[in-house]
């Protein structure tokens, strides 16, 4: 196709809008063709490619910013414009979500990845679709009136953690680079919605907590507790997953809903502070705690080698501190289900195989 011919067809999709520009040079025309058709690429993307009935999909996560893109594309249309009607169903935690995915109540869940590495040790039917935000927003937050003012403190006293969960091993590794272990402390299970009380109750001495927990706690103790981030520079990443026989027969959907999630990054890149607040309205945060939590997150869609190192660390700290009976670290690549977004977006997939 020549410049020219190309330059007719804009002209015609914009309805003659777009004035006849004189170009001063060859090298000028180009780009300037480039950057209308790519404008034009983006107005048809908004546009929906089924006109039919929606294909039903319920998802489970916890709401947290985590899930910006889940927020973002339910909020623009895009699952809609992808011939989908997406339903969220919320549960206190990712292990739950998952949990709930495997018994049938939902088709797809987002979990943080140790997750993931309970159920490779379980050998449940399990694949990681994609990550699609990396954070570090995990804190261990602790009473001084039980004596807790340094680490070493903490050493016998009851700390509140969902147990099986992301927050299980940032505490003990929090604990190991600071020359003690999970041994050292006493775990009591606490979901993320009770660990506020659990704390201000004095049922545990101290919690591990994610926001919007950290800040209720802030509120109501105050001056009267001692904060650590638990992750020491170490990302979690939120994982999309659903079960090798959900995605099986389920391809196209698949499809479809990780292009929502794509539309939905291009738009976050795009228009950051319209994508910040659909997330702040959705989760109804103040502009003040929306402008902390919003640095702890790095959203993207990718499905990284750096994922894969995580969770052999996460499987390799499982079996030093004996909470698998299995001894070898599974091959998590067994447990990847990456074709599709590598399909719609290439440049997103890095794993070595």
């Amino acid at each position: 196709m020549n410049l020219e011919f190309l330059y007719a067809k804009i002209r015609m999709l914009t309805k003659g809008k777009m004035k006849r520009i004189r170009l001063p040079s060859q090298l000028v025309r180009v780009i300037t063709l480039v950057s209308l058709f790519g404008t034009m690429l983006g107005l048809l993307g908004c546009q929906s490619s089924y006109s039919g009935k929606l294909e039903p999909i319920t998802i489970g996560m916890e709401s947290t910013a985590v899930n910006a893109l889940i927020y973002i594309a339910a909020e623009q249309n895009y699952f809609a414009q992808n011939g989908l009607n997406v339903t969220l169903k919320e549960y206190p935690s990712g292990l739950a979500a998952v949990n709930g995915m495997l018994k049938n109540e939902v088709d797809l869940a987002t979990a943080a990845e140790f997750v993931l590495v309970g159920k490779a040790f379980a050998q449940e039917d399990i694949r990681a679709l994609t990550s699609i935000d990396r954070f570090q927003h995990i804190s261990l937050i602790g009473r001084r009136d039980r004596g807790i003012d340094q680490v070493s403190d903490l050493k016998g006293k009851k700390i509140g953690v969902p147990l099986q969960t992301a927050a299980e091993f940032y505490l003990g590794r929090f604990l190991d680079l600071n020359g003690m272990n999970i041994q050292q402390v006493t775990l009591v299970n606490v979901s993320p919605p009770d660990s506020v009380n659990a704390l201000v109750n004095a049922t545990v001495d101290a919690v591990i907590v994610w926001q919007p927990n950290v800040r209720a706690i802030e509120d109501r103790l105050g001056n009267g507790l001692i904060k650590w981030k638990a992750q020491k520079e170490q990302f979690a990443y939120c994982t999309l997953m659903s079960t090798d026989k959900w995605i099986s027969g389920h391809l196209e959907l698949v499809k479809r809903f990780l292009n929502a999630l794509i539309q939905a990054e291009n738009f976050y890149q795009s228009r950051a502070k319209q994508a910040q607040s659909i997330v702040q309205k959705r989760l109804e945060y103040d502009d003040a705690y929306m402008a902390v939590i919003w640095q702890e997150h790095q959203i993207s869609i990718s499905l990284d080698q750096s994922l894969i190192l995580a969770l052999e660390d996460q499987a390799r700290w499982m079996i030093r501190n004996n909470l698998t009976d299995e001894k070898t670290t599974p091959n998590f690549l067994d447990y990847i289900s990456e074709k599709t977004i590598q399909a719609l977006k290439p440049q997103a997939v890095n794993i070595i195989r």
